[in-house]
């Protein structure tokens, strides 16, 4: 990737967010690097075609590890915090804190979308901005952050970063697919249907698109599998719905990862 793509500054705020100085800059330039830039910069239309299927010379590769790096690390520090809860109760807390809500929270308090490098139309059509993408932003840098320095700086950002999110989980919430078919169900609507709008990508990172409806409604989720999808369309159909599935543990109290 060509460093101008990523101003120096951006580069060095970004370090010192992570508290950790890169000795291969390389890995931190390609997190930054979404599919349509590195689509832009491929040569003729063959090879451009090739790289969009790919995803080659894009962040997706370190988003894959960094995902994994985040599940190990947030599972670990869970096991830390709550030493008497089992899996039925650690599984949503770990599902939440590794959502794509979550996450972008994390790329927003990170300003990480004024470092991201796009290709100019997509800026003008604002993907900076958009959830997925940040969501992604944030693991590709965790993964560049642990194949540059190991999985000790990459704990000290999670801990440091999660650390409002994770406090703030004074019991476990809910998984949202189970949300949101308790809210249908109590005011006697049909169950909730879950369909696959697209799916694409290499075998080792696919990304599927599912959508589900409700109340004339519908949310979409895009995620690694299909399980993770259909979990954060559950999540964005109830944010339009207006429903707290959160705040729903107190009156009835009872993760899925990429």
């Amino acid at each position: 990737m060509e460093a101008e793509r990523v101003p120096a500054a951006e580069i060095r705020r970004l370090e010192a967010c992570l508290d950790y100085h890169f000795t291969r800059p390389e890995l931190l330039l390609r997190a930054l690097t979404h599919r349509s830039a590195a689509h832009e910069r491929s040569g003729n239309r063959r090879t451009r075609l090739s790289v969009a299927r790919r995803g080659a010379g894009s962040n997706e590769r370190l988003e894959f590890i960094g995902d994994r790096v985040l599940g190990l690390v947030m599972a670990e520090w869970l096991i830390e915090r709550f030493p008497d809860e089992q899996e039925g109760a650690l599984g949503p807390r770990h599902a939440h804190l590794v959502s794509r809500t979550v996450l972008a929270q994390v790329a927003h308090e990170m300003q990480l979308q004024s470092a991201l490098d796009v290709a100019e139309h997509e800026a003008r059509a604002g993907v900076r901005q958009m959830a997925t993408v940040l969501a992604d932003a944030v693991e590709a840098v965790l993964g560049a952050l642990y194949l540059d320095g190991g999985l000790d700086p990459a704990r000290a950002f999670v801990r440091r970063m999660w650390r409002e999110a994770i406090t703030a989980q004074a019991r476990p919430p809910k998984d949202p697919k189970t949300a949101l078919q308790e809210w249908v169900l109590g005011r006697g609507l049909p169950l909730p249907q879950y369909r696959v709008v697209s799916s694409d990508g290499p075998s080792h990172a696919p990304r599927f698109v599912i959508a589900v409806d409700a109340q004339g409604k519908t949310g979409q989720g895009i995620a690694g599998s299909k399980r993770a999808a259909e979990s954060d369309a559950a999540s964005d159909l109830l944010r339009q719905l207006g429903v707290d599935s959160q705040a729903a543990i107190t009156t009835n109290r009872k993760g899925q990862g990429q």
